[in-house]
């Protein structure tokens, strides 16, 4: 999967899950740009996204996320394995 279709899915998820249709993600996206992303909301959209994508994450994978392109990646190299 193109990391292209990664972030819009995972653009589909944050509106989903944030329940706000504004949110327009980048691979710089952090979650000081999205005012509801908090973190209980952060554990929230890692939940909705392994449920999406059928993946896990590990504790230190899900630590070293700078912004939502290391999100995506993580997501990538997961489907990839």
């Amino acid at each position: 999967m193109e990391q292209s279709q990664i972030l819009q899915q995972l653009n589909d998820i944050f509106k989903d899950v944030l329940d706000n249709d504004d949110i327009v993600l980048t691979d710089i996206t952090t979650a000081n740009d999205i005012e509801e992303w908090d973190s209980l909301y952060h554990i929230q959209l890692v939940v909705a996204i392994e449920k999406h994508f059928k993946i896990k994450f590990t504790a230190s994978e899900i630590q070293s996320w700078k912004n939502v392109g290391d999100m995506a990646n993580a997501v990538k190299s997961k489907l990839a394995a």
